[in-house]
């Protein structure tokens, strides 16, 4: 089998984008030893600290971050990082190339219960001209040079573009590399599972509501087909199924919170998805606007996300073309 940095030479991959993608692999198996001894490397349970986010920090989140900050801003060709975990980018005494952003354990809230949890990535070119402030990474998602998740389950996998198709690479623990296990990725465009954290409902909008009231009503409702929903609470892990089998995932605007209507990071989580979701044929949207496309104004900026196989994304976005926009 062929290994991750050969497979990336041979994609004709640039040295220096190359070396950014090794220190996060890097990274990432120094996080999958602690994650999988688990009680036994003393990193469960929660800190008492909460995250710029208002989050509960778990004790990996915080182990997880500062490897991939440390690994990474020793990098000769990377520039600054925006984590979810920090209050600001950080930047790095090296003149690099590239800018690194990063949740450094999605679905952290699984890491007590042995649940998948995650690192989720997002690689971008610094702009001419820009030295250290954060407007350097308001870039939208399409500008993004590689973008990739790691999901740490019964095995450790890696899912990566570097622009072009999406590969997958699963950890040998016998030789501690990354071992290409699938060339190419490709989302069915249609599908009969969905998921989403159904205890929301109340606080939907009428869009989301009126889609998921008929994808449960089955083959006697409009769909004329009976749907499965799944939800493992933890994004990286349910974007990893859509990948593997097709699907569709969503984390819907919600009334709850009028300051914080949306959960998930645009730039941790759902520009570096969308760009894996619509290089393996899916696609990906806030429900009005494609994820691609949206220029951040922050670089914690929320948004909404619909994302998976294409045909049930389209048939989503036709509920909320219905209903003008929540926000």
């Amino acid at each position: 089998m062929k290994r991750l940095l050969p497979t990336l030479r041979e994609d004709k991959t640039s040295e220096s984008l190359i070396s950014v993608i090794n220190t996060i692999q890097i990274a990432a198996k120094e996080i999958s030893f602690r994650l999988h001894q688990g009680a036994l490397a003393g990193v469960l349970g929660s800190t008492l600290d909460e995250n710029i986010q208002g989050e509960t920090q778990k004790k990996l989140d915080v182990v997880a971050n500062q490897l991939l900050k440390t690994l990474l801003l020793e990098s000769p060709n990377v520039h600054a990082i925006a984590s979810e975990e920090e209050d600001s980018i950080v930047v790095s005494p090296n003149s690099g190339h590239y800018l690194v952003a990063f949740d450094p354990l999605d679905g952290s809230s699984n890491i007590d219960i042995n649940g998948s949890v995650g690192t989720i990535f997002s690689i971008l070119r610094k702009p001419e001209g820009e030295d250290t402030g954060e407007s350097m990474f308001l870039q939208p998602g399409k500008a993004q040079v590689a973008a990739g998740y790691i999901v740490y389950g019964p095995a450790t996998m890696m899912v990566l573009t570097t622009g072009k198709d999406v590969r997958t690479f699963t950890l040998d623990q016998t030789v501690g590399e990354f071992l290409l296990t699938k060339e190419r990725s490709e989302i069915p465009r249609a599908t009969k599972e969905f998921a989403i954290n159904m205890s929301n409902q109340r606080h939907w909008s009428p869009a989301i509501r009126d889609y998921i009231s008929d994808l449960l009503k089955g083959e006697t409702g409009p769909r004329k087909k009976n749907f499965n929903m799944r939800w493992n609470a933890a994004m990286v892990s349910d974007v990893h199924r859509i990948i593997t089998r097709g699907g569709l995932f969503t984390y819907p605007w919600d009334a709850r919170n009028a300051a914080k209507p949306f959960k998930l990071r645009l730039m941790y989580e759902a520009a570096p998805m969308a760009l894996l979701i619509e290089k393996a044929g899916g696609k990906a949207s806030d429900g009005y606007q494609r994820i691609l496309d949206i220029v951040p104004t922050d670089i914690h900026q929320r948004v909404g996300v619909v994302l998976g196989s294409a045909q049930e994304v389209d048939k989503c976005l036709e509920y909320h073309a219905q209903h003008p926009k929540p926000f």
